[in-house]
């Protein structure tokens, strides 16, 4: 009887003791189950968006208009994502932008954006060098045949922004024939060149068929620098284009040395990449650039999201990529502002083309093909046709314009 009651004692005591662990381990566990939410939040924002450190080379600094754009545009790009920058500038297109590239990389950036056309072969060499950095270069036109997957070219159809200046220009020139101060055949147009690159020759031509879009009689003489800033130069182009009658002026160049020389002499004046109505209230007119701040967004995000950037990359007036800056009413022709407001609609949906070979000849042809050395190759060979559809296809076939033709109405002084 005794074992018996034993016995039951201790199948009573382990079935208290089973009761015991079954209603504790809740109450021990309860507090870890609760740290995993709260800490997941956190956890997830790291894995959808790796950190990017961005590093920025210019060729000049802030006294170049041109850099100036790209810097103030990768402040903003930069600043709107909550991305840590770094800027180098005065970075010559030599080995050393490669040496900064590498700095960079030292620094931490996992994405560089390079400036200048001449920085393309050491940004090349940079990206082969760090495969793991992904690397943006502005004006290039390798990135679509060297078969790199960090590295990538970017323009913009600026040329519709020059457009747009011409067409300004030539409606300034309609008012001056209107009121007597010139005549049509004295509509003669000057433009200071950088160099003569195809780049450089679709901004003066695409100008020149704004002009002409409005103010049929105009002819352009071009003089070139050599050379991506400097002010005595432009300045100089300036005073030489203006001697031999040129009534208005342009340019692809990147100081004030030729604004401020039209001011000077009562010379109108559309410029590139900035306003410069407070320099030159009485004679500028209106301005076109590129905005690069919806390139360099787009590129970093898709580090940030572990996406592919496009090897090339055209932004347009769509993507807010090409813009042109208040007009100046002070110099300005009546109406000016309206007009443009016109085309740029026009040059938007598709209805008007900047290069509609009906409204340009080559030596007296109207051109139904042209070959274009598109595929960069370093040969400057020749190997895609570049006019279909009535029109010349820039920059849309590799961002990087191929338009090279000095067509007629246009004269190179310096020949």
């Amino acid at each position: 009887m005794k074992k018996i009651i034993a016995m039951l004692l201790a199948l009573v005591m382990v079935f208290a003791l089973a009761a015991c662990g079954q209603s504790a381990a809740p109450a021990a566990e309860a507090p870890a189950a609760e740290a995993p939410a709260a800490e997941a939040p956190a956890a997830e924002p790291a894995a959808e968006a790796p950190a990017v450190k961005a590093g920025f080379i210019f060729l000049h600094d802030e006294n170049s208009t041109y850099d100036l754009n790209f810097i103030n545009a990768a402040k903003e790009a930069c600043e709107e994502l909550g991305i840590e920058y770094l800027l180098k500038t005065g970075v010559p297109e030599g080995q050393e932008c490669y040496d900064t590239a590498a700095e960079l990389v030292d620094e931490g950036c996992n994405f560089i954006f390079a400036d200048s056309f001449g920085h393309e072969p050491f940004m090349i060499q940079a990206a082969k060098e760090f495969p793991e950095v992904q690397f943006c270069h502005a004006t290039g036109t390798q990135a679509h045949t060297v078969g790199l997957a960090n590295y990538h070219n970017a323009f913009a159809s600026i040329y519709e922004g020059r457009f747009l200046g011409g067409v300004a220009a030539g409606l300034k020139l309609n008012e001056m024939i209107e009121s007597g101060k010139i005549t049509a055949e004295q509509a003669k147009v000057g433009y200071i060149g950088a160099f003569p690159y195809a780049e450089v020759v679709s901004g003066f031509t695409s100008f020149f068929l704004g002009v002409r879009y409005v103010c049929p009689s105009a002819t352009m003489e071009v003089t070139f620098t050599n050379s991506w800033y400097d002010p005595t130069l432009e300045k100089e182009g300036a005073t030489k284009l203006i001697s031999r009658g040129c009534v208005l002026l342009s340019e692809h160049a990147d100081s004030m040395g030729a604004p401020t020389e039209c001011q000077a002499n009562g010379i109108p004046f559309v410029f590139y990449n900035g306003s410069a109505a407070d320099a030159c209230p009485d004679t500028f007119i209106v301005a076109s650039r590129i905005d690069w701040a919806p390139y360099m967004k787009f590129a970093m995000q898709c580090v940030a999201e572990g996406k592919e950037i496009p090897a090339d990359w055209t932004g347009t007036i769509a993507t807010g990529s090409v813009k042109i800056t208040e007009v100046n009413e002070q110099a300005a022709a009546a109406g000016t502002a309206e007009k443009l407001a016109e085309v740029q609609a026009a040059l938007a949906d598709g209805s008007l083309k900047v290069f509609d070979t009906a409204t340009w000849t080559k030596d007296g042809a109207t051109l139904t093909e042209y070959l274009a050395d598109v595929d960069d190759m370093g040969d400057f060979v020749p190997e895609t046709n570049v006019i279909a559809d009535g029109y010349f296809h820039e920059s849309e076939y590799r961002s990087a314009p191929y338009f090279d033709l000095f067509i007629d109405g246009i004269t190179n002084i310096d020949a």
